[in-house]
């Protein structure tokens, strides 16, 4: 058991960490067809575009990916509590 919740553990840091890259990257120069930036862009843009379509950015703020941390966050803590729960 203690091995699943690792493994999801290290699977919500790793998409956060992909997800903090994609806000850097938002602030600087980089190269759209550079292979590990498209794959960064892929793989967070479900998760970003879904909370960017509900929450308008404020004046040229986007504070969605706060939001999209903050929601990542309680999924995890939601399934590993479902999971001790249950098992």
């Amino acid at each position: 058991m203690s091995l699943l919740l690792n493994v999801i553990n290290v699977a919500f840091q790793v998409y956060a960490y992909l997800m903090l890259f994609r806000v850097l990257l938002s602030w600087v120069r980089h190269n759209p067809a550079n292979p590990v930036i498209r794959f960064i862009y892929e793989v967070t843009e479900p998760v970003l575009g879904l909370f960017r379509r509900i929450i308008p950015p404020i004046g040229m703020i986007d504070i969605s990916p706060i939001v999209a941390f903050i929601a990542l966050d309680l999924a995890r803590r939601l399934l590993i509590y479902l999971l001790l729960t249950v098992f």
